[in-house]
């Protein structure tokens, strides 16, 4: 019922990931991140409320993503009808699929990155949300939702689409986390709006004097 992709931008160290769906609220189901651990995309046909934040846990102790992937998903009974991808914090990425997500239905990892779905039009989809990603000479942020538009030109989720989410994190700047929960005719059309929105402008101004993990004015016990 979703397409996701998750990378890693080694220019600038950021992680994101951006996610679409023809169900409601895809951001606050799928995409899950910590600049300790990695991005999370857990999704599917049943998808799980723990196995994002599961992920990022195992990550954040020390499992590379393939590790992290296989532990939580081999703990849980219904996981053939879950979908789950990973990205660590060094850019090495795993998926599962269960068998029981309908298809088109998989998972494409690329130098950074992977991507994954179910519930897709075709098998085009996948291919050209990896694409979307790598051929772009735009900014990271851009390039995700650069993705997510060649997803949805390829054909998407079967059901057309409702929602659309974006999540970028970086240790010099705010996290980036934008949201379009329902949206009849173009969710990832609205959300390419809501960034351009969120990153120019009076918005983009202030958000530049939130501090951050890496502020020296930031007092740690």
């Amino acid at each position: 019922m979703t397409f996701s992709i998750l990378a890693r931008d080694p220019e600038t160290g950021a992680i994101g990931g951006a996610a679409a769906t023809g169900s409601l609220c895809v951001g606050g189901w799928v995409l899950r991140g910590d600049l300790a651990a990695g991005m999370s995309a857990s999704q599917g046909a049943a998808p799980s409320t723990f196995w994002g934040e599961d992920v990022l846990r195992c990550m954040r102790d020390g499992s590379d993503a393939s590790r992290a992937v296989g532990i939580v998903t081999s703990r849980d009974r219904g996981r053939e009808h879950r979908q789950l991808s990973a990205l660590d914090a060094n850019g090495d990425a795993a998926a599962f699929t269960g068998s029981e997500n309908r298809d088109a239905k998989g998972s494409i990892e690329f130098t950074g990155g992977i991507a994954s779905g179910n519930m897709l039009k075709g098998n085009d989809v996948l291919p050209a949300l990896v694409d979307g990603f790598v051929r772009s000479d735009l900014a990271f942020g851009d390039r995700l939702l650069a993705s997510l538009l060649a997803a949805r030109d390829a054909g998407g989720d079967y059901r057309g689409l409702l929602s659309a989410a974006l999540l970028v994190l970086h240790a010099d700047r705010p996290p980036l986390t934008l949201r379009i929960d329902h949206h009849a005719d173009d969710p990832v059309g609205a959300l390419k709006q809501l960034h351009r929105k969120a990153t120019t402008g009076d918005y983009a101004r202030m958000a530049r004097q939130v501090p951050v993990s890496t502020d020296r004015e930031r007092v740690l016990d």
